[in-house]
């Protein structure tokens, strides 16, 4: 009789296959993202395209508070108020000229000098009261555009805007998404290029123990300030793809329910600026999209969703999955 032996299968072999295997997919998957991302206005109808565009004005805001809470370890609970700013400059110059690009830089310097004066009172403080005294300043910032903004308290409307000189205004929801796309894909490189510097990791330095990285030299307060600055010019673009989206802005767009939005998503994201992008287009979809399958009942289903971040810790949930894969080698 003849027994034949199999030998037995490689698992550090099999191991490297299955992780070369993951690398080589790792580069693809954000070239498929980005072309199906390009790829939607041909897919789905005019509704669902405007709701996307918001999404994405939305990620931009996300990335802001992604800035502060993710590095700095510092929740900002009024980033509306600096979109706000960044809006009503860009609608102020649409009386002047049309042209999407020149709306952004302004809406981001002022959005960006707004954050630099008022972050000199926010940077004095940290953690909790660091929420309060933003929330403060928003809600500043929101009483004061229904008193002395362009419109008042009805807010003011825009024309179309132009993508580059010498195109016809953008009318159709289709182009106005490819801009508002373009414009978060540039904004969303410059800022994962800014999370792998020296300050990004000084800051995070902060979040982790501030008085060593007093210790070693660094003026803490002006780091926080300089981050708050940077996490205001990036609100302040938002604020002109709103008006790119809706060619409308009012006081209401500085209420809290925006800010607490973009924390949200921010918190979900958990450090990561395409995290919090993520989590900040699938709150607008739970709020516009599915509450509206909901009937109308998507500030309910925001809640819910909240709720389940402050009740769900993401820590527990992944060491839920530490001890599964665990049990299961």
């Amino acid at each position: 009789m003849t027994t034949t032996l199999t030998p037995a299968p490689n698992t550090a072999t099999t191991e490297r296959l299955t992780v070369s295997r993951t690398a080589r997919l790792v580069p693809i998957a954000p070239g498929i993202v980005v072309a199906a991302a390009v790829a939607l206005p041909w897919m789905v109808n005019a509704y669902v395209v405007s709701l996307a565009a918001t999404a994405l004005l939305m990620a931009v805001l996300a990335m802001s508070a992604q800035l502060l809470v993710g590095l700095a370890g510092q929740p900002p609970l009024g980033q509306a108020a600096y979109l706000v700013v960044g809006a009503y400059t860009a609608a102020t110059l649409a009386t002047l000229t049309n042209l999407g690009p020149v709306h952004l830089l302004a809406a981001s310097a002022a959005g960006a000098i707004a954050a630099a004066v008022t972050g000199l009172l926010a940077v004095r403080v940290r953690a909790t009261t660091f929420l309060m005294v933003t929330f403060g300043i928003g809600e500043l910032v929101h009483a004061a555009a229904g008193q002395w903004a362009l419109g008042g308290s009805e807010g003011t409307h825009t024309g179309a805007v132009v993508a580059l000189p010498g195109l016809p205004p953008m009318v159709r929801p289709g182009w106005v998404y490819l801009y508002v796309l373009a414009c978060t894909l540039i904004i969303g490189t410059a800022v994962i290029l800014l999370t792998r510097t020296r300050f990004a990791l000084l800051l995070r330095g902060i979040a982790a123990h501030e008085p060593r990285v007093q210790a070693a030299g660094h003026h803490t307060s002006r780091l926080l300030l300089a981050a708050y600055t940077l996490a205001g010019a990036i609100a302040g673009a938002a604020g002109a793809l709103l008006i790119a989206v809706t060619r409308y802005v009012s006081p209401a767009d500085a209420a809290m329910g925006v800010s607490a939005i973009a924390l949200a998503a921010a918190l979900i994201g958990s450090g990561s600026m395409i995290g919090a992008c993520a989590a900040a287009i699938l709150l607008v979809a739970a709020r516009d999209w599915a509450g509206g399958l909901l009937s109308g009942h998507g500030i309910t289903l925001l809640g819910v969703c909240f709720l389940a971040l402050a009740y769900l810790p993401r820590h527990r949930l992944a060491g839920l999955i530490t001890r599964r894969d665990r049990e299961r080698t």
